[in-house]
This record gives C-alpha cells, structure tokens and sequence, in this order.
C-alpha cells in the first residue's frame, strides 16, 4: 500500500509541477536544512508568491505533499481521499494562487533518496547546506553520502539559467562545483566565499533573558552591508541567513533589501533557542538534532557568551545517532572540544555519550566536572538542584536522545513547552 500511495503521490506531484512551472528550489545537506529553507522563505516571501515544504516533509511523501499544498492524512483513509481531491483540483482547475516558488527541503536516509526526490521536483537551483557524518551507518562513507546529495548539483534543469549554492566551509560540499553544469555561488565564514558573514558578534541581553542576536557584515563580491538579526543565536543561523541572500540574489533582490528581510529570521524550536530557565538561569535548548559537527558549533558559540565571573557554562550533551564507524571519535571530539573551550561541566546522557565524558576527561576536564546519567529525565532532576542563578546551559542531542525533556524540566516556563519545544505532540508522549 505504501508504494502504491508513493506512485500516485509522485505521478500527481509531477503533473502539478508540469501544469504550474514553478521555480524549485531544491536544498539538501548534513546540517541546516531547516534552517536555511526557513531563512530563504523569509528573505523571498514579502516579494514573491512562494511556499516551503511544510513542517519536516522531506522524503518521497512529505515532498509530492508540499507540491500539492496539504498536510499528511496519516492512517485515515478518508483524509488520504482529501489529499487526492485537492491534487485533482489543482490539475483540473487553474488554481490563479498556485506558487511561483517552491522552496522543497530533501532529506537523503539512504542510497538512491535523491535520484527518486529529483524525479519528482526536477530543480533549478540546488542548495547544500553541507556534508557530514549523518546518516553514515546506512551509506558506508562520508564519501558516499557526499556522492548521493551532490546528485541535487547534477540534476539542476536548464543549466543556463539554474544555479548551484554551496557551502564554501565545508570541503566536501565546496568540491561539488566540480561536478556542477551551472553557475555557482557559494557562502561562508571563510574569505574565499562570493557570500561572506564578517565582523560577527553574539550578543546576549542578560536582565530579562532575552537575545539581542547576532551583528554581522554581509559581504557580496565585495558590497558590503550591516546585518541585525535580534532572534537568533548560532552558527547555524548564520550559515542559513547566507543561505536566503543567495537565494535572495538569484531572484534579483538587493542587499539592502535582504539585510531588512533577515532581521524577521526566527529559527524553529530547538535550535539555539535562548530560555529562562528557573532559579534565573539560562537555557539555549538545541534538542532538534545532534552531529558532532553540530555540537562543536554550539560548544563554540556557549563559549564564547560573557557572563558573570560567579555563574557556569554547562555543555548538556546527549546521545549522537546515525553516525556509524565514527561514534566513538565523534562523542570523544564533542567532549575534547567542550573541555578546550573552557565550559565548566559536562553533562553527558546515554550509552554513546560516555564517549563524551572520555573525550573531556583526556581533553583535562576533572571527574567532579563530569556526570553522565542513562536517561534524560535523570539528568534534568540532578541539573535542577544544582544549577544556579546566571548559569547557562547548553542542551542537545539527536532525537531519539529527547534532551527537550531535560528543557521542559528546566525551564522557567513549563506551560509553555507545547509553543517552545519540539516534540510535544501525543505521538511522542510514551516515546
């Protein structure tokens, strides 16, 4: 039933897309998805007729679903019968509101996931976010992964008008031009890059714990103008706030009109969103996801915040899944990293993460800096005693790890956790 629900799903999708011509943007990677799919609907949406792949709908269900317009009917057959309604609507009637932009997110579990999502939307521009160590268990090599995401660069239709965005900071993603049969803009951190952030400070408003965000200088080829996003605080951010100028450019935008739309830029729970905690404490609760190129991000952006002499840096650290062959070297560079950055505790939760409390240990970090704890609800009962006012917590892990429950234990605003955290449907209740 599933496959034949895939065929009808892919052969309608494909129909719409014929009938309608959209532009597709197709954006793929390790890391930042989300967040750069989010940042290009925020930098196009005041200015064009656009949509984004709805919630996390990004596999061969989720994507014809996005095309379409509607959410996913789960096990009810009658909704599923809605689902093909809307669809026929479209193909027999002029839908005059029909996007002019798609921005669809692709995820790739395993070999062969983009060819089949490429068949689907064929794209004219293609995003990769960049490649890691996600997912390696079911692809053998990060060389693998990095051949199955650069198939979105090989697919771009229309070469003379398509074009490819890379990200510059990350080598395997940069070698993608070499593959690429149209324009290629690429961004980063690092000179070198067509779209640079320069000039960045993170800044943190302490009296009422709120963010004042990041500053930064939006350097294009040279042309050069001042970012204010006051919602966000992360690396991630960043990379996809570069992500959505480029986007921004190809559709002939200027910078100072992508200055102005990035400032709205507001990332989805639980990635780097800075909480009150109780007992006046601070929580920047990155529960979404978890790689450890990822962690090492967030490590680095906690030690750099200024806080009080007397208050501490927590790294709250779960269990890093989907990474095969590199677990163990993973979790021990995660906890290296966070003793070499000066953080004040590791809190480590999981079987795998033990490798974290290795890394740091060999890193310097001393045992009575050090706890590790089986389950989350363990860790967030022993944080609650121990924390104290103007610390600052740093809380992540990969999803089956659900660090949001340490979150939600800690925050100061627990009635709140259905509008602030991810993963507080009745579907993850008794997960």
């Amino acid at each position: 039933m599933k496959k034949i629900l895939r065929l009808k799903l892919k052969i309608l999708a494909r129909l719409i897309l014929k009938k309608y011509k959209p532009v597709v943007v197709g954006i793929t990677g390790s890391i930042g998805k989300t967040s750069a799919k989010e940042a290009v609907f925020t930098v196009l949406h005041n200015h064009f007729s656009v949509r984004m792949s709805l919630k996390n709908y990004n596999n061969e269900i989720g994507l014809p679903l996005t095309i379409i317009g509607i959410e996913s009917a789960g096990r009810d057959l009658f909704a599923w019968l809605k689902v093909f309604t809307a669809a026929w609507r479209l193909l027999l009637f002029k839908d005059k509101n029909y996007p002019k932009i798609l921005i669809l997110e692709m995820g790739v579990d395993r070999p062969g996931d983009m060819d089949y999502l490429t068949a689907i939307a064929p794209v004219s521009v293609g995003l990769v976010t960049g490649v890691s160590y996600a997912h390696l268990e079911y692809f053998g090599s990060i060389n693998n992964i990095k051949k199955e995401k650069q198939v979105l660069i090989e697919k771009i239709v229309n070469p003379t008008k398509g074009l490819a965005i890379l990200n510059y900071d990350n080598e395997l993603t940069r070698e993608m031009a070499d593959v690429s049969r149209t324009r290629i803009m690429t961004y980063g951190l690092k000179p070198g890059a067509n779209l640079q952030a320069q000039d960045i400070v993170y800044n943190l408003t302490k009296s009422n714990y709120e963010l004042s965000g990041i500053n930064f200088k939006l350097n294009y080829n040279g042309a050069i103008v001042p970012v204010l996003m006051p919602n966000v605080m992360s690396a991630t951010a960043l990379y996809a706030a570069l992500a959505g100028a480029a986007l921004g450019l190809y559709f002939e935008m200027n910078l100072v009109e992508i200055a102005q739309a990035l400032h709205d830029f507001v990332l989805p729970p639980g990635r780097m969103h800075l909480l009150p905690g109780v007992k006046h404490t601070f929580l920047i609760d990155d529960t979404y996801n978890s790689s450890p190129e990822a962690a090492l991000a967030a490590i680095e952006i906690l030690s750099q915040m200024k806080i009080d002499e007397a208050s501490k840096k927590y790294a709250v650290l779960g269990d890093m899944l989907e990474i095969g062959s590199y677990t163990e070297e993973g979790h021990r560079a995660v906890g290296a990293a966070v003793a070499k950055q000066g953080l004040n505790y590791l809190v480590a939760v999981g079987e795998r993460a033990r490798g974290f409390i290795h890394g740091a240990k060999e890193a310097g970090l001393d045992d009575n800096y050090l706890f590790h704890f089986d389950r989350p609800e363990e860790a967030g009962l022993f944080l609650q005693d121990r924390i104290k006012a103007g610390d600052v917590l740093l809380i992540k892990g990969s999803q089956g790890a659900r660090m949001e429950k340490i979150v939600k234990e800690l925050m100061a605003e627990p009635e709140r956790a259905s509008e602030l955290l991810v993963r507080q449907g009745q579907e993850w209740e008794n997960k």
